[in-house]
């Protein structure tokens, strides 16, 4: 690939739905960092697995809005597969938070699948994993 072609596949990356998608995860990543930031700050011992847990939802979405941001085939599928991780554990988190909810005395990010971030902790990796799969698709035809 050429350093225009390069250049067409970063900016595809982030064109349309793609900026939108880089919004909404820099939205996640201050989100649950602050909150996690403090929350381990000044109450650790109350839940510390739910604490640990929403700061990793953190650095995964840092992770991805890096990714994105970054563009190329590289950075596509490093996000790809972060997104994929995010979703496990969202779902994973999600059913675990409803099965025993005594596990976690404090909610995190990806509790009851996000509703306190109104579900888009599993709206918003399926929409990117959709969209990293349609740039791909694209960038493929494009060659």
């Amino acid at each position: 690939m050429t350093s225009g072609e390069a250049e067409v596949s970063r900016r595809r990356l982030i064109s349309g739905p793609g900026t939108l998608l880089v919004w909404l995860y820099g939205v996640m990543v201050v989100g649950a960092v602050s909150r996690s930031a403090y929350q381990i700050a000044t109450e650790f011992d109350r839940a510390p697995l739910a604490y640990a847990l929403s700061a990793v939802a953190g650095l995964v979405y840092g992770f991805i809005t890096y990714s994105l941001v970054r563009g190329g085939e590289t950075a596509r599928r490093a996000a790809l597969a972060c997104c994929v991780a995010e979703l496990a554990g969202v779902l994973t988190v999600g059913t675990w938070t409803l099965v025993e909810p005594s596990a976690f005395p404090d909610a995190t990010v990806w509790s009851d699948f996000g509703m306190g971030y109104l579900f888009i902790p599993v709206i918003l990796p399926v929409s990117a994993i959709y969209w990293l799969r349609a740039s791909r698709s694209r960038d493929g035809d494009a060659a």
